[in-house]
């Protein structure tokens, strides 16, 4: 459980971290994720499998999974990240959830990984199997909406931000044509464009979406 920053303030060699492990994890997630979509969901085609797999291995999903077993805790960081509040970040979180991932798999084998694996997967997978409908990109699922209507692609725009330089905030809007459909913030401006496109969907789709980590989302099938 040791980050980069830690491994070279305590041990003067950063190369002695979880990296390798985290590089090595990726692809034990990706694999497992890609057989237990494949059995789960026959009836998928390669689209919707791809994004269900990008779904599980998001950012978001992996720091999710890392947080349910209490990873932050056990995550060794050096001075600077751990002021900075990088107990909390889920590119961290998520990356040591992956070393963890890639240790299993060395330990045990590739039986081992999957059956630790899975029980995650299931359970994020419940909301999805729970009736017909679709997992979705937020942006992505607004531009098709939005090019099904006869309207032009949306187009992004950050207005403003605020906040000291390690905890920005941007503030976007997004538009058709003239026409501003929502305005969001976030931590990114790419965070802050999936919101808008969130706030503009959640205007036409109502109930009918179900939000899921990062930037997807369930919509019952038209």
């Amino acid at each position: 459980m040791t980050h980069s920053s830690y491994a070279y303030e305590k041990r003067g060699a950063s190369d002695r971290n979880n990296e390798v492990l985290e590089f090595l994890g990726d692809s034990v997630i990706g694999l497992v994720t890609a057989e237990h979509l494949q059995k789960s969901f026959p009836e998928h085609g390669e689209g919707d499998l791809s994004k269900l797999k990008s779904l599980l291995t998001s950012t978001a999903s992996l720091a999710s999974f890392a947080e349910k077993i209490k990873l932050d805790k056990a995550l060794l960081l050096g001075r600077g990240e751990e002021k900075s509040g990088g107990r909390k970040k889920k590119t961290i979180l998520a990356g040591v959830f992956e070393a963890l991932a890639g240790a299993v798999h060395l330990d045990g084998g590739f039986e081992s990984a999957r059956t630790f694996l899975l029980p995650f997967f299931e359970q994020s997978l419940k909301k999805i199997q729970a009736g017909r409908g679709r997992v979705d990109n937020y942006k992505s699922a607004l531009q098709e909406r939005l090019q099904r209507s006869g309207c032009p692609a949306p187009v992004y725009r950050t207005v403003s931000s605020a906040g000291p330089q390690h905890r920005r905030v941007f503030f976007v809007e997004v538009f058709c044509g003239d026409r501003r459909l929502a305005r969001a913030k976030g931590g990114s401006i790419k965070d802050a464009e999936q919101k808008a496109a969130q706030k503009a969907l959640r205007d036409s789709l109502g109930r009918k979406m179900r939000p899921l980590p990062g930037e997807m989302f369930w919509v019952k099938k038209e």
